[in-house]
């Protein structure tokens, strides 16, 4: 899967009252480079510090997501994070004047009303996708609560409820596209139940509550005293019980509404991964605590795997795009030092080069001869021979071009490469050729392993005659 990542054209605001805080709050959304990903910045704070948006930064679960970063906190980010990720957008700076974003509606839609108002960029660099390749489970037997991945070439999310709740009943929600996001899934609204808010009311936990930003579900018979209390509770003159059982007449956007916002909550909460993942989410009864746990093992299984973006799918019986006659014509190298055997991917993007790795190898007569490893230097040079294939059959006259190493960098050898193994050579463009310089991520997979990872710039030059 090919996209570019995206940005916001120009900054643009919104403002409220933050739930638990019952602050004013401005919440201004601002674009940011590739691969800046999202952060927060607290403005009211001194020095302005930033708060990354990272699972790694999660403290707290009780009452939404909270993250902290140096001793600096942001409240409930989850459904200012939905709204970016449900959006597509990769990378933006989210500056706040106070603990947490403004609740609106107690939904996504405002925050993805104004995020489509200030308008999408594309920017100059391929996302990173992150793509499953086994199953991933949580559960809690104790509450009844399971989360699974399953490997998917989409990032698909199925959710369903339970709450033994004569009102709500058992509901489900799917998103089989992200693209469904603004429609489907934004405008749901957060909800609880009536002895819940009470409780939070009388412990002074929701300062910015109001009945405009929650659906409040009432699943018990109540007296006419308590619904004057209630009013009292939320300076109203007045509520009303809807037949369904939803406090103050309160109308539902969906049927399935509760159903579709603990979805949002779910897209909200797995954005902190820091990947748009390639795979179908199933998640039967999640909330803040599970669905943390839950990225939590999804970004250790990325950390011990790497931080792939699509794994090459090598079948080697299929006629390669170029075999070692044509990889011969397009490079100068020869034995022992021409390190690609095949090229089985080529597209204005990206490229992929098979080395097979034999114990006959010349290198290893010298290089732990007792414990054969491949030399990481070999590896690099690998990627880069991968490489100029791609930057020469971009040119009309490649036997007229050369193509030399500028600069590696962040280099890392994660496995050894032994002899037997079939080293798959993945390069990707990280931003257009300009005057013969080009720049590529390059990762090294032994069947579904990372194994080694390098950026990589390169230059073409024409061969002095």
């Amino acid at each position: 899967m090919y996209q570019k990542q995206h940005t916001i054209k120009k900054a643009i605001s919104v403002s409220g009252v933050g739930l638990h805080t019952g602050q004013d709050v401005t919440m201004t959304f601002k674009p940011a480079d590739v691969n800046f990903g999202f952060k927060f910045q607290r403005v009211d704070l001194e020095g302005k510090p930033l708060v990354k948006a990272d699972i790694s930064k999660v403290v707290d679960v009780s009452r939404g997501t909270t993250i902290e970063d140096n001793g600096v906190r942001v409240n409930t980010v989850e459904h200012t994070l939905a709204a970016l990720a449900g959006l597509e957008i990769d990378n933006v700076l989210i500056e706040l004047n106070s603990a947490e974003p403004p609740i609106m509606d107690g939904s996504s839609k405002m925050y993805v009303d104004a995020l489509l108002k200030a308008g999408l960029k594309e920017q100059d660099a391929p996302r990173k996708f992150f793509p499953l390749h086994e199953k991933i489970v949580y559960r809690e037997p104790e509450r009844k609560v399971e989360i699974i991945a399953i490997p998917s070439d989409t990032f698909r999310i199925t959710v369903m409820v339970d709450y033994n709740s004569t009102v709500l009943g058992t509901q489900h929600a799917t998103v089989n596209n992200m693209s469904e996001f603004k429609d489907e899934i934004a405008d749901a609204r957060t909800f609880c139940f009536l002895h819940e808010i009470e409780e939070l009311v009388s412990k002074d936990l929701i300062r910015g509550g109001d009945l405009n930003n929650a659906i409040v579900v009432v699943d018990r018979v109540i007296e006419d005293k308590e619904i004057e209390y209630l009013a009292s509770l939320f300076n109203k003159p007045k509520i009303n019980i809807h037949k369904e059982g939803i406090l103050n007449d309160v109308k539902l956007h969906h049927q399935n509404e509760p159903a579709r916002h603990k979805l949002l909550d779910v897209v909200g909460d797995l954005a902190l991964i820091g990947y748009p993942l390639q795979a179908h989410i199933i998640a039967s009864r999640p909330g803040h605590k599970a669905n943390v746990e839950f990225a939590k093992m999804i970004k250790e299984y990325i950390t011990q795997h790497g931080s792939v973006n699509g794994l090459p799918n090598y079948k080697p019986t299929e006629e390669p795009i170029f075999d070692i006659n044509k990889i011969k014509q397009l490079l100068p190298h020869r034995y022992p030092f021409l390190l690609v055997d095949k090229v089985i991917e080529l597209t204005d993007h990206h490229v992929v080069g098979v080395k097979n790795v034999t114990v006959n190898e010349p290198f290893f007569k010298g290089h732990f001869p007792g414990n054969p490893v491949m030399p990481g230097v070999l590896q690099l040079e690998a990627m880069a021979q991968t490489g100029g294939i791609f930057v020469l059959n971009s040119v009309e006259d490649p036997e007229n071009y050369d193509t030399y190493f500028l600069k590696i960098e962040k280099a890392r050898f994660k496995y050894k490469v032994i002899p037997g193994d079939t080293l798959l050579i993945k390069m990707e463009l990280l931003s257009p050729i300009r005057r013969g310089i080009c720049e590529m991520k390059g990762t090294c997979y032994v069947g579904n392993r990372v194994v080694t990872e390098a950026n990589l710039m390169a230059r073409i030059s024409r061969k002095n005659k």
